[in-house]
């Protein structure tokens, strides 16, 4: 009987963490690393006034079918999301979550986009 050698899911979606991640990580310096590990990663602001604790801004976690972008700024302002393409949209859960299995250039290069207007649009609003 032949054995195979699977390799874990992990390893696997491990370009696609890394490269979520890296949308986020040139807006570390102004937030909060709640979470900064080979799964996940996470921001969020300091304390706010306004809601009496941290918010938690955009994030990175990996899970087991997908991983997964989370962005904040798009579920409290949703006209970031006026002229998304079709193909992201696909990528949405709910109303700030977008899954990858793969790395896809193009999308990852939208969500670059967003994620920039995003950090922007909290910024104006004063939540960071």
């Amino acid at each position: 009987m032949a054995v195979t050698k699977t390799t874990s899911a992990t390893s696997d979606r491990a370009p696609v963490v890394a490269a979520l991640r890296s949308l986020l990580e040139p807006y570390a310096g102004s937030l909060n690393e709640v979470e900064n590990s080979r799964s996940g990663y996470s921001l969020e602001t300091g304390y706010s006034e306004t809601y009496k604790r941290r918010v938690f801004v955009a994030g990175v976690r990996e899970g087991k079918s997908y991983v997964s972008y989370y962005l904040m700024p798009v579920y409290a302002c949703p006209d970031l999301l006026d002229g998304m393409s079709p193909q992201l949209k696909k990528r949405m859960q709910g109303k700030s979550c977008f899954n990858f299995k793969q790395v896809e250039p193009e999308l990852f290069a939208e969500l670059k986009t967003l994620t920039k207007r995003s950090f922007e649009r909290f910024r104006k609003e004063g939540y960071v």
